[in-house]
């Protein structure tokens, strides 16, 4: 057939689209494409075609395996956790308009503050109804068609409004892409009519995504290498600080390099714990002003010069902006961008590009590593506990350092889980994720069932207190219903604690529950599940045992009784300086 003319009806039956060649097959292959294999959904009626279709493109063909989830809002957790596990993959989730979508956009909203690529999808409208001034059902009752469109134009990088099938591969493989190189949320919306029908643009097999490298300016790199170089050659005692967005820079590696090559210590931020090696012998622990690791925070803030890769610094990193640092010694480093001192600044530099080149002009210097080694004394064990004494919180943490190894990765809650999980040694290998940017409540139950679903070969344990767990609690049913052997310890100590220490009050009081029993009722006799409930050290030594012993392949629930005022005291001291920041008075007029 000559192109632009009319095919006799023949023609059209020769070329008919396979059955095959879908828009919701297209997106399953696209989604497998990037790692995005499980993908959690939550079924809603505009949503029902698309999942059929994703359903019906399985894995084993190169499709995807939908994870069916308890609320959106978990959904859209559950993929954060997917992509944290996948170092650079894609998560996703699926959800229905405006009513499903506007719940799973507070978890959009975290991934894209934690620069995480999550697809969230919606089964939009049918595109019939597009102008038709009509109002639909699981909206506000008006007919704009655009509301949900709006909401999420603040939380992620890219959306697409699929409501025909000329544009829709073009669509969603912007969308898919734009997630990848910008490692941020993005959001499709796709008419629930469009799903199942075939068009010619979806091939069945499509032209794999081929992203262009990015690159950096090579006059520039070699400008901001000469000047950091000059600037830490001529310092006595410099450092090395690694922060979050080591992540999405892709600079791990460079980093770690870079420490090896100049012999400077190094520490990281908070949020960046569980992103470079522990066991390096040059690892000093984490920086985090007042409340840092014993000896780091001496070492970092009297050091003439120190460069931190990628770091975040906000109210919660900086202890309510009370970091001893000075900026004309510092030099910042983020994916894109070298700051030294006070200037001069450097754009178009990428930071894995800068370490490792930076790595080759500086001179060995090890004088911080040697006063570190000079005053370091470790940490002793906590006493042991009497027979029947009520369980500590650091001997609790005593037995989950024991407890960890390259096959396991800790999950902590936003709480009093983020000071004492800090003080955790990972062995090598051993993961760790927290959300110390958005900091929402709940978290990790979600978090929890998507890095386990992405990471098969490590086993979670998950630390999360009360009042988190009651946000999000029912997601434990869908890990039970996936089979994982997660360790759950959930810290119950009557309240929400963080905010206790911030600004207490009777509203930081909770309903106690039973919390084992009720794993009990969402285990209901499906699955394998182990639950035990903790008061003293001896108690918890058995639970331990029989969760990494007889029930190794079961999801194990760890209920851990401890006094409402058994927390860390650097919980204490940062609470009291986040308060006092966040309430200081306004400034004069």
């Amino acid at each position: 057939m000559d192109i632009g003319s009319v095919p006799s009806q023949d023609e059209d039956a020769a070329a008919a689209t396979p059955r095959e060649a879908t828009l919701g097959r297209h997106l399953a292959r696209r989604l497998a494409e990037v790692g995005a294999r499980d993908v959690f959904a939550v079924p809603g009626d505009f949503n029902l075609t698309l999942l059929d279709e994703l359903e019906a493109e399985q894995p084993s063909g190169g499709g995807v395996r939908l994870v069916g989830c308890c609320n959106e809002l978990n959904a859209a957790y559950a993929a954060d956790g997917y992509a944290r596990a996948r170092a650079g993959g894609v998560g996703a989730c699926v959800v229905t308009f405006t009513v499903g979508a506007l719940s799973a956009i507070n978890a959009v909203a975290g991934a894209f503050s934690e620069n995480l690529p999550v697809v969230c999808i919606s089964g939009g409208p049918n595109s019939n109804d597009y102008g038709s001034n009509r109002i639909l059902h699981h909206t506000i009752g008006l007919p704009d068609f655009s509301q949900e469109l709006r909401c999420f134009q603040n939380v992620t990088c890219y959306q697409a409004v699929v409501n025909n099938l000329e544009d829709a591969h073009e669509q969603i493989d912007t969308a898919i892409s734009t997630a990848l190189k910008e490692s941020k949320p993005v959001y499709i919306s796709i008419c629930c009519d469009l799903p199942s029908i075939p068009h010619p643009t979806f091939g069945h097999h499509p032209v794999p995504f081929f992203l262009s490298p990015r690159l950096s300016n090579q006059m520039s790199l070699e400008a901001a290498v000469e000047a950091a170089a000059a600037f830490l050659n001529k310092s006595v005692k410099p450092v090395l600080i690694g922060g979050a967005k080591m992540r999405v820079a892709k600079a791990r590696k460079a980093f770690v390099e870079l420490a090896d090559a100049c012999g400077y210590p190094f520490a990281v931020m908070p949020s960046a714990k569980g992103l470079v090696p522990e066991h390096h012998p040059r690892f000093i622990g984490t920086y985090w002003g007042i409340v840092s690791t014993p000896f780091c925070g001496e070492i970092v803030e009297s050091a003439d010069a120190y460069l931190f890769a990628g770091p975040m610094f906000n109210d919660h990193t900086s202890v309510g902006y009370s970091l001893l640092l000075n900026k004309e010694k510092a030099i910042i480093v983020q994916p894109d961008r070298v700051v030294i001192g006070n200037g001069p600044a450097f754009g178009c530099v990428l930071m894995k590009d800068f370490l490792r080149a930076l790595a080759t002009q500086l001179k060995k210097n090890t004088a911080a590593c040697e006063i570190h080694s000079r005053i370091f004394v470790p940490e002793g064990e906590p006493r042991p506990s009497e027979p029947g004494e009520p369980l500590r919180v650091n001997v609790f943490f005593k037995h989950i350092q024991k407890m960890l190894s390259g096959n396991s990765a800790v999950i902590a809650e936003t709480g009093d889980s983020w000071f004492n999980c800090q003080k955790l040694k990972l062995p090598e290998g051993c993961g760790y994720e927290c959300q110390l940017q958005y900091g929402s409540i709940g978290w990790s139950v979600g978090a929890t069932l998507g890095y386990a679903q992405a990471s098969k070969d490590k086993r979670v344990i998950s630390l999360i207190g009360d009042g988190s767990f009651q946000v999000t609690a029912q997601e434990v049913s869908t890990m039970l219903r996936w089979g994982q052997n997660n360790i759950i310890f959930l810290i119950n100590n009557g309240g929400y604690t963080i905010e206790v220490k911030i600004h207490d009050g009777p509203y930081n009081v909770i309903k106690n529950w039973n919390y084992t029993s009720l794993v009990e009722a969402f285990h209901n006799g499906e699955g394998k599940c182990y639950t035990a409930k903790v008061r003293t050290e001896e108690e918890l030594e058995e639970a331990i045992e029989a969760s990494l012993g007889p029930h190794k392949d079961s999801l194990c629930f760890i209920e851990v009784i401890v006094h409402k005022d058994d927390t860390s005291k650097e919980l204490l001291v940062w609470g009291a300086r986040l308060f006092a920041a966040n309430n200081r008075p306004p400034n004069p007029q």
